[in-house]
């Protein structure tokens, strides 16, 4: 057998893996009108990438925004929540899943992941909704599709709106459907990591009236343009304006994400085929019909094996190809020590003192066992529309040597 790199052995990879931009000519031609008009606040190329953006996903209304955390705020706003409502989201998630949530001073509330797919369970997301839920906020964690059929059967049950957070799942499917489309809301991220990009910004999708409406208003201050005499500002909003420069590149993008995310399922697909009986091992579960389109790999370390995801981790990396463990190490609640502490705003406990608040809600260890074991046992893996099919088979045969390696000690 060989012998593993970390204790001296040849590495399966020793040459880099493949790169590549995601940004060409097509957002130099789309960036050179911009700068040309004069114009860089947002107009008609804002404009035309939302209908753009919409017309991808079949949806009646989207706000462009400056982030995905706006893009999500912009969801929670569009809900209208009350001070002290609850809105229950995935232990497994960036923290800009969690800021809108307390900035429109609402409490977190956290349901497990069921560890095939590891998104919301929806049988503990029933356990977790209460008098005071106003929302549900579903991630859609590495594109990997939710079980949507579940999560929205409990929504339905009780009349809650659901919004996907799908800033790591553009052009995701679950069961055919593009996931953003299933729940009421859908958010998107366009940071430089993401499938699509524009540096940095944010869509937010919906078919209803009420939401399309708020959400319009939300990101440009509240602010009714176009009336006669003194402005008029509606409601509270956010200056979270997208500009001509970010919509510029976004457009360019639209002609490109199908196929990124194409080559980006293809990739990730066979690698697990790969790898799927490699003993030690489990990869991220999909649910059948469904299409994950990998903004990162992902897989666990059996609960029996005779090593760590550090130790993989490590070993893999060893190897050539560059891994990491536990992902963001323990959950999200977890991540965020304001969080724990209740202490976000100033020396406040705002607002989690509020009258109507409940009072028996906390963030620790043990609230989410289900995340805490997949979390400690995932490895993750970089993939992307570059890699090309011998580099996959590379990572493959990395992962079964290792796998095989470790198991031998």
């Amino acid at each position: 057998m060989e012998k593993l790199a970390i204790d001296g052995g040849q590495p399966v990879r020793t040459k880099p893996f493949p790169s590549g931009k995601k940004v060409g000519e097509e957002e130099l031609e789309q960036l050179r009108e911009v700068i040309e008009s004069g114009n860089m606040f947002q107009g008609a190329k804002v404009q035309e990438f939302r209908e753009g953006f919409a017309k991808m996903y079949g949806s009646k209304y989207c706000v462009s925004s400056t982030s995905g955390t706006a893009s999500i705020h912009v969801g929670v706003a569009m809900v209208n929540p009350n001070p002290s409502d609850e809105i229950i989201t995935s232990p497994i998630t960036d923290i800009g899943t969690i800021i809108p949530i307390i900035y429109q001073n609402c409490i977190p509330i956290f349901a497990d992941i069921e560890p095939y797919t590891w998104n919301m369970d929806a049988a503990d997301l029933e356990r977790k909704i209460t008098e005071k839920t106003k929302a549900i906020i579903v991630v859609h964690l590495f594109g990997n599709a939710a079980d949507m059929d579940a999560i929205m059967a409990v929504a339905k049950r009780h009349n809650i709106p659901v919004i996907e957070d799908c800033s790591q799942a553009h052009r995701s499917t679950y069961r055919g459907k593009l996931v953003g489309t299933i729940g009421e809301i859908g958010c998107f991220s366009l940071q430089q990591s993401k499938h699509m990009t524009t540096g940095d910004g944010g869509m937010t999708i919906t078919d209803d009236d009420d939401y399309g409406a708020r959400g319009t208003f939300f990101v440009d201050k509240g602010w009714q343009r176009g009336l006669p005499g003194a402005r008029q500002y509606i409601m509270l909003g956010m200056n979270y304006r997208m500009t001509e420069l970010q919509a510029a590149v976004g457009i360019a993008q639209l002609g490109k994400v199908e196929q990124v995310t194409t080559l980006r399922n293809r990739n990730g697909d066979l690698l697990t085929e790969l790898i799927s009986d490699v003993n030690g091992i489990a990869t991220q579960g999909v649910i059948e019909g469904s299409k994950h389109t990998y903004w990162q790999y992902g897989f666990t370390v059996d609960s029996d094996a005779n090593f760590t995801a550090d130790q993989f981790s490590q070993a893999l990396s060893k190897e050539g190809i560059s891994c990491g463990a536990h992902y963001i190490g323990k959950p999200i609640f977890l991540c965020q020590q304001a969080l724990v502490n209740k202490t976000i705003f100033g020396d406040s406990h705002h607002p989690f003192d509020l009258p109507a608040a409940r009072k028996d809600v906390e963030y620790t260890e043990g609230l989410c066992p289900v995340t805490e074991a997949i979390l400690n046992r995932m490895v993750t893996i970089g993939i992307s529309q570059f890699l090309a099919e011998e580099d996959i088979l590379d990572i493959a045969k990395g992962i079964r040597k290792v796998a095989e390696g470790l198991a031998r000690k």
